[in-house]
């Protein structure tokens, strides 16, 4: 069986949107994943704030990593985000995902999104459907 770094170096390759972002992982482990990225001029939205899709799409990433870290594939099947703090460019985010729950059939995982200050911007959970394709 592969180890996370392995995992999620392959799913990293192909990845365009992450590395589009600018996401790189900081740690990994089966199950939990820390995941950065700074907020770009490009990534805002009409109120000069950064989209939520840029919130939303590092948390998925960092449960995308830490629920396939474990060696078998999983794609997400539910997900949902609250938007707590303004994010603007320049800032670092980190999203933290942490496994809340997993059996071999599914996976529940929470994802605190924090900026350079630590503050909270934006909590995120999902589930994952885990299947029995290894990776």
């Amino acid at each position: 069986m592969k180890t996370p770094d392995e995992i999620v170096g392959m799913m990293l390759r192909g990845d365009a949107y992450s590395k589009a972002l600018g996401m790189h992982v900081t740690f990994l482990e089966a199950g939990n994943c820390v995941l950065k990225m700074k907020v770009l001029e490009h990534m805002v939205n009409g109120f000069n704030i950064a989209h939520g899709g840029i919130t939303y799409a590092l948390a998925d990433s960092a449960m995308a990593f830490a629920s396939n870290a474990h060696g078998m594939q999983c794609v997400s099947i539910e997900t949902a985000i609250s938007h707590i703090k303004k994010v603007r460019v320049g800032d670092e985010l980190t999203a933290t995902c942490t496994t809340l729950s997993r059996n071999r059939k599914v996976g529940i995982y929470a994802v605190e999104v924090t900026n350079q200050s630590n503050e909270l911007v934006a909590h995120f959970k999902g589930t994952v459907l885990v299947s029995d394709r290894e990776w």
